[in-house]
């Protein structure tokens, strides 16, 4: 077990791609990770574009960036509505100025940008929102995965594999 002992918090909320909120959360319980979910509220059920559930273990502001490990933001429509909270900018911003790992996948780039740390980093994300990723400051590259130190990024489902097979690698040095 790789990572026995890691605790990682998934943020989540409606509309999040059921794909890139559970295949990670699932790899990395594969590799003895700890996985929490955290949400607008804790205790809520939170339903996937797809209509798959999810129940938060924590609210947003619940939480402390020093308890875990790493950070995973998911895709979907989700994230447009993740950034709108103070607790989760905060907490990026937390988990960046520890270089602890940060995942983000397809549109979860927009709560990495409402949070202010891409200036001068390598990212991808889906193309929809390259633009946006270039006008925050980043270099956008296209590739089913892009590391830049502790921030590991990706593209869409199909990248799935590659995104948590370097998410892991970055996490076990950390």
């Amino acid at each position: 077990m790789r990572l026995k002992g890691k605790k990682i918090i998934s943020l989540v909320h409606h509309e999040f791609e059921d794909l890139e909120l559970w295949y990670p959360i699932l790899r990395l319980k594969e590799e003895g990770a700890i996985v929490h979910l955290a949400g607008e509220k804790a205790n809520e059920t939170y339903i996937g574009k797809y209509g798959v559930p999810a129940v938060s273990d924590y609210a947003y502001g619940d939480i402390s960036a020093a308890e875990y490990d790493a950070i995973l933001v998911p895709g979907g429509w989700a994230p447009d509505k993740i950034r709108r909270f103070p607790e989760v900018i905060a907490l990026i911003q937390e988990m960046e100025d520890s270089q602890k790992p940060i995942g983000q996948i397809c549109h979860a780039g927009w709560v990495l940008i409402s949070a202010k740390i891409l200036q001068g980093r390598k990212v991808t994300s889906t193309p929809g929102i390259k633009d946006d990723m270039e006008n925050a400051g980043a270099e956008w590259i296209d590739a089913p995965v892009v590391t830049d130190g502790h921030l590991v990024s990706s593209r869409r489902p199909p990248d799935l594999p590659d995104y948590m097979r370097e998410f892991i690698k970055v996490l076990e040095t950390k």
